[in-house]
């Protein structure tokens, strides 16, 4: 029989390479490490590791345990969470991964307010962008991820398909200029007439949809600095360095100061969405979390 506690330590040396750098990561000793794996390999029938010099490799069989852990995981950590709640246990963990902006707007309204109805539920948290908080929800290392893509049309509607998807608002662009450009004083402006700006641009994934919006204008953006932090874009263009899009939850978590915003057209906008995995959805303290993101949405 396959334990789940083997299926943890088999994740850990797979993720480190190594016995020791596993039992570190796990707060235990090599030797246990080691032991558990030998009782993992004798319960499966076949190795699932084999020694490449001072690394750890997964076999064929050890891969495809692997890969099966944390969807096992996930179902088990759901069970004992819904047991524990019909037993009447006033307890719960939820590991939730956000973007930046949205760890400084929503998540502290939510988090506040699970505390107060649910103050025996561990809320942790961590910060990551799209694709690599979906990565870290299917891998099994968070149970709620808050993300966001650009348009219902894109490739990121279809990754998200074996999801459970909690939509939570829509996120609209905003143009950033300096206080001194020629534009700042302006209500609304299109995004042709930024052709020729030297542009400050965001995270990856913001700044391949900077790049589609502006060629869909009729130009390619000069791109002089990239950032992945907003205060440093704010800072950028109120230096007078350049001009950006951000979303507004993002304005709305930094002093704007030397900068000025101003609406662009036609309107960008972007979809904020809570992701879990369907066996998580099920899991009480997770569904409340859920629940908190929402209303702290429709604040």
């Amino acid at each position: 029989m396959i334990e789940a506690r083997h299926l943890r330590v088999l994740r850990a040396v797979a993720g480190t390479g190594s016995f020791s750098a596993a039992a570190r990561e796990l707060g235990c000793t090599q030797p246990a490490v080691s032991q558990q794996m030998k009782a993992l390999e004798q319960s499966a029938g076949t190795p699932l590791l084999v020694r490449a010099g001072r690394e750890m490799r997964l076999t064929q069989a050890g891969d495809a345990l692997v890969r099966h852990a944390a969807g096992i995981l996930a179902g088990l950590t759901a069970a004992e969470e819904e047991v524990a709640a019909i037993a009447g246990l006033r307890a719960g963990r939820v590991r939730l991964v956000s973007f930046p902006s949205g760890s400084s707007t929503l998540v502290p309204t939510a988090l506040a307010a699970m505390r107060e109805a649910h103050p025996g539920t561990r809320i942790s948290l961590v910060e990551a962008e799209p694709p690599r908080s979906v990565e870290m929800l299917r891998e099994g290392d968070c149970d709620v991820a808050l993300a966001f893509r650009y348009g219902s049309g894109t490739a990121d509607a279809a990754e998200w398909d074996d999801l459970v998807v909690r939509p939570l608002l829509t996120d609209r662009l905003v143009g950033l200029v300096p206080e001194g450009h020629r534009l700042a004083g302006a209500e609304r402006v299109r995004m042709a007439e930024l052709a020729g700006e030297p542009w400050i641009a965001g995270c990856p994934r913001c700044r391949r949809h900077l790049v589609d919006i502006c060629e869909s204008a009729g130009f390619t953006p000069s791109i002089d600095f990239a950032t992945d932090d907003y205060p440093a874009v704010v800072g950028l263009v109120g230096a007078g360095l350049g001009v950006a899009v951000l979303p507004e939850l993002a304005v709305e978590s930094v002093r704007v100061k030397g900068a000025r915003t101003v609406e662009v057209e036609p309107a960008v906008e972007r979809e904020v969405v809570a992701l879990t995995l369907p066996d998580l959805a099920r899991v009480p303290a997770v569904a409340a979390t859920l629940a908190e993101l929402e209303r702290a949405a429709g604040r």
